[in-house]
Parts: C-alpha cells; structure tokens; sequence
C-alpha cells in the first residue's frame, strides 16, 4: 500500500478545502458575526496543519499507485474532508452536537440534502453559503476537481484512472479524451457553464443573488440544501421551472453535453440510457399529474408541482415545493421506485442510475434467451457495443451490496422506534443521496430525532451510496490492509 502517496493526495484536497472555507469567513465577517468568523478560522488553521502535516509525510511517496490505493483514497479523502469540513457549525456551537455536524456535512458533500435542522434560517449566512457550496464541491467528485487543477499524474503509470474508477458514478468509466486530466477538466468547464447559466436565469427569475448562487450550486450537485425552511416553495413559479429544467439537466451523463460541443448529435439521441431516462421523467410526470390533478387549482399547476417533484426525486437532488407525502398513494409510490432509480451514470445524481437499470433488463433477456437456446451465445450490447462481462459482474457483485447494506440499515436504525414508513425511506433517500422521505422525514421534516447510531449508519449509507459502494467497503476489509 502506497500509503505516502495517499496522504499527499488527501494533504491537497485539505489545502483546497481550507481555501473553499474563505468565503463563508468574508460573508460572517461582512454580515458582522464575529462568533462564526473565529470558527471559520480555527476550522481553516486545524484543516490547513492537517494537511501541512499529511503532504510533508507523502513528500518522498513512491510511483505504484494501484486499484487499491485508488478505493482507499477515494473512501479516505471524502471521510476526513467531512470531519473536518464540519468543524465551523461545531466550533460556532450553531449546531452543537458533532454527530449532527457530520450528518449535515456528508449529506452536503455526498449531495444528499438530509438535515436535521428545523430551523434552517437559523443558521448565519457564512454557514449556508459553505452548507450550499459543499454540495457542489462533492456532486463532480473532489478528486476529480483536484485533478483538473493539480498536477498529480507525474509518472505514476495510469494512477487517475484508478481514482476517478473509484470515485465517479456508474457501471464503469470512460475516457472522453486520451488524458484523464483533460477529461477532468472538459468535465468540470461544462459543469461549471451550466452553473452559471442557472444562477444568471434565478436572478433573472427574482431571487435575491445570495440565494440564487446556493440554489444553482446545489442544483448542479443536485443536493438539495435550501437557504429557506420552505425550501423551493416560497419563490416565484419561474425561478421554481427554471430550477426544475436543470435538476433534470444536471442529471444526464456529462459525456452527452461533451458530445453535444463536438455536434455529435445522432451519438446524443441514439444514447440508450439518455432515452430510457427522458422516457421515465415524461411517463411520470403524466401519471402523476393526473393522479394529484384534485389537489390543485388546475391541471397546469398540477403538471408544475409533479414536474418539480419528479426532477427533485429522479435527479437525487432534494428540494421541495410542495409535500409529497400528502399526496395519494399512487403518487407516492411512483415517488418511491423513482428514489432507487435515480439519474444517469455520468451525471451529478444518485441513486442506481439509470445505466445500471438498462443493463439488468438486457442480461434479463440474454438469460430467458439462452435458457430457450442453450448452444447460442450472445452479448449484452449497450449503445451499439458489446458490454464487457467484467462490467456485468460488477454489476451482479454491486446488485448484492446494496440489497445487503439496505437491509442491515433498515435493521439497525429501526430501533429508534419510528415507523416502517418513515425508516425505509430515510434509508432509501440516504443512500441514494435523496434528501427527503416520507413520514417523519418527508419534506417537511428533518432527521433530528434519529439516535446518533442511526445517524452514523446514513452517514455510512450517504457516502457509499455517493461512492458507489466499494470504496467505502474496501476501507473496512481486512484485506485492503494486509501487506504483500
């Protein structure tokens, strides 16, 4: 294990989150919070000797950099970016206990949206600016913003390959370009652009600008934290559509737009997964505007409401204009599959993803195919081209880690007495990095009431869900560790 290497890496993501903090010290200091101004900075002065401290210990780090470095490195740096990424609300005692710091952290960097605030204009400006900002920071992939900026390649023989393998969303990971540091970048110029068009239409909309800058970043992390209590629903129905249209933009794989800057449209339409997606968001948005069209004023306002609440859902991100947990069991149900659905491999989103889905119904139908012809060999094609078996186990393996871990959650955090309702959807919408649930922690609700046990198992559920599983369990198996 390449242990010198993996600590410089984490030295300079800590280096980063230091600098990304500054902002949110500016704004206390300029909004005159002198108590939350000492915490930023205690908070930047601990992270930054941390870091100091790692980087000079991986000054000497060796070139082999393998799979395994790639997964502990991933798992490592998310872990410790948000214990101490939370110590400004700990240290300015706006939210007291630690365990509930690190509960709002991980779900900003994992771009969950689960809070356990009640009072969310409680909180000082400086802290929802980093509340926000964390979700756009965590929503491309930290490692993948340190590569775009960083020279860490050097000659470590294919070693950013190994980490974006580890920290991007999907059944696999391709390369839009030969460089994996260009690919980074491309990936995060398109990010950001489509960043910006969205806070520049939300000021356009009539947002105040503080809350249109957390809104787009959170959008475009597809998190969910407001800078409101009532999330979404006290602003303007254009500010509402306009959020609704780049929930859903922020959920396509970034790979479509970068074809779409080539002109490689007919690549962009005959995208299987892309298709499989749009046809779910429509088909949902139908059934469920005709479902809840007696709750409304009229069919159009119903049509607003199902649009907005399907694009927060399917999209992973977690804002709200109006509560879906009134709404008929139809509707919530819908709402429900949706959560395990999620947004395509390749985007900000959460969840399965919607890659994922495709390829189980084509293996479906290559097995009911062979069991009627035994001899006959086929592969499972995606987009034109053969799938990988690799990839297919993967998937298989993946499959049964995330029904495992979603039973063990359900199991644990259901001695906390609450419904059956409300814990299955509070597992549900941690794990994929949902937000809300139903019950106790719908749309209206937090997850406060949650022992500090329940809390610890979703902070595990948001960051595997966010990681994809395996780096998260790669940290807690004994073989990761044994030495060669």
């Amino acid at each position: 294990m390449n242990y010198r290497m993996i600590l410089r890496i984490i030295g300079y993501i800590l280096f980063m989150e230091a600098f990304l903090m500054l902002p949110g010290a500016v704004i206390s200091w300029f909004d005159g919070e002198p108590d939350v101004v000492r915490a930023y900075m205690i908070s930047i002065a601990i992270i930054l000797v941390v870091g100091a401290l790692f980087t000079w210990t991986g000054r000497k780090a060796r070139k082999g950099f393998y799979a395994r470095e790639g997964f502990v490195t991933t798992g490592l740096s998310w872990l410790v970016m948000s214990a101490l990424g939370c110590l400004p609300f700990w240290i300015s005692r706006q939210i007291p206990s630690y365990v509930d710091c690190m509960f709002e952290m991980v779900s900003g960097f994992t771009t969950t949206g689960s809070s356990i605030l009640s009072n969310v204009e409680g909180l000082s400006r400086g802290l929802l600016y980093w509340r926000s900002f964390s979700h756009w920071v965590g929503g491309m992939g930290v490692l993948v913003f340190l590569m775009a900026i960083v020279p860490l390649s050097g000659k470590n023989g294919g070693f950013t390959l190994h980490i974006l393998r580890a920290e991007s969303p999907g059944p696999s990971v391709g390369k839009m370009v030969p460089r994996m540091k260009k690919t980074a970048l491309i990936l995060y110029l398109i990010y950001t652009g489509l960043t910006v068009i969205d806070f520049i239409l939300l000021c356009l909309a009539g947002m105040p600008v503080f809350d249109a800058f957390c809104h787009a970043v959170g959008t475009a992390g597809t998190g969910g934290f407001g800078v409101r209590n009532d999330s979404l629903a006290g602003y303007s129905p254009a500010a509402q559509t306009i959020t609704t249209v780049f929930m859903f933009l922020f959920g396509v794989n970034f790979s479509c737009y970068y074809l779409i800057l080539l002109k490689r449209f007919k690549d962009v339409f005959h995208d299987e997964e892309l298709r499989a997606y749009l046809l779910i968001i429509f088909a949902s948005i139908a059934v469920i505007s005709l479902n809840i069209r007696g709750l409304y004023g009229s069919l159009g306002e119903a049509i607003h409401h199902a649009a907005f609440q399907v694009g927060t859902v399917m999209s992973t991100t977690g804002f709200a204009t109006a509560d879906f947990d009134l709404w008929p069991a139809l509707s919530k149900s819908i709402m429900l599959i949706l959560m395990l659905g999620g947004a395509c491999a390749g985007s900000t989103g959460g969840g399965l993803k919607i890659a994922r889905f495709v390829l189980m119904l084509k293996a479906l139908r290559r097995n009911i195919h062979e069991n009627l012809h035994p001899t006959e060999v086929r592969r499972v094609k995606m987009n034109g081209q053969g799938v990988d078996e690799k990839v297919l186990a993967n998937l298989h393996g993946y499959l049964i880690a995330y029904v495992g871990i979603l039973i063990i959650s359900f199991l644990i955090i259901s001695l906390d007495g609450f419904s059956m309702e409300t814990n299955i959807s509070a597992v549900f919408a941690t794990f994929n990095n949902i937000g809300p649930g139903f019950g106790a922690v719908g749309p209206t609700m937090n997850y406060y009431a949650y022992s500090n046990l329940s809390k610890m198992v979703m902070i595990f559920n948001m960051l595997a869900g966010r990681l994809e599983i395996m780096p998260m369990l790669v940290l807690f198996s004994r073989t990761t560790w044994r030495t060669k």
